[in-house]
């Protein structure tokens, strides 16, 4: 599954601690920055790469709101607050949850997976990605994927109209920018577009004449995608 990359500003160090063990529960989220001063964090994400924000509201120097006022937020953001007051301003501002201190992990899990949900599909609408190919930006549409081969330090992405892409991206960088509702890792060496597939069996696909093996460490997500 794609890991989201987590933001944490609050200013007060046991919500801090606590939002932070919540995060590490959950596998497919990532911590790449905790902030006790709202300025500070607001640096981080106009230069970094966010999916979601939890967010204080009642900090000293600039509150949770102030910030979302002043400035264009990129994230999702779930509130995090003990002043239940704030929740109609937030939604006007729209946040994607509102958590009342003190929340339970199970309701910490909702917002979150709510927040997935909108973020996969906002990516299923994209219909395309940029592939980095020698010393350019190559578009490629999902729907031309047939599969993606890893060869040592390349990736080759080969194309429907019997083309191939070679690029210096890894599987872990495709695995970001794809969902696997579109194109799905299967093996150490493969990644293949779900609706390309012409059948399954003994597990190994076949994708027009080519067959690809389904290794164990992939077997169990590859299969719960195909019955959905």
């Amino acid at each position: 599954m794609k890991t989201y990359r987590c933001v944490i500003i609050e200013d007060e160090p046991l919500a801090m601690e606590r939002t932070i063990s919540f995060v590490k529960k959950i596998p497919f989220l990532e911590l790449v920055g905790s902030f006790d001063h709202a300025l500070n964090g607001l640096s981080y994400l106009n230069t970094h790469e966010t999916d979601i924000l939890f967010l204080d509201i009642n900090m000293d120097e600039l509150s949770g709101i102030e910030l979302l006022e002043s400035s264009t937020i990129k994230p999702e953001v779930i509130i995090t607050t003990a002043y239940q007051e704030y929740a109609l301003k937030g939604y006007e501002l729209d946040v994607a949850d509102y958590l009342l201190k003190p929340y339970t992990f199970q309701r910490f899990l909702k917002a979150v997976n709510k927040v997935i949900k909108k973020l996969e599909k906002e990516s299923l609408a994209i219909n395309y990605i940029f592939i980095k190919s020698e010393n350019k930006l190559v578009k490629v549409f999902y729907d031309d994927v047939l599969y993606i081969e890893g060869m040592r330090d390349y990736r080759r992405i080969f194309l429907k109209e019997g083309s191939s892409i070679m690029t210096l991206q890894k599987f872990s960088d495709l695995e970001q920018l794809i969902s696997p509702q579109i194109i799905c890792r299967v093996h150490k060496s493969y990644m293949v577009s779900m609706s390309k597939i012409k059948d399954v069996e003994k597990n190994s696909i076949r994708i027009g004449k080519k067959t690809i093996p389904v290794s164990a460490t992939y077997k169990s997500a590859f299969y719960s995608k195909l019955k959905k």
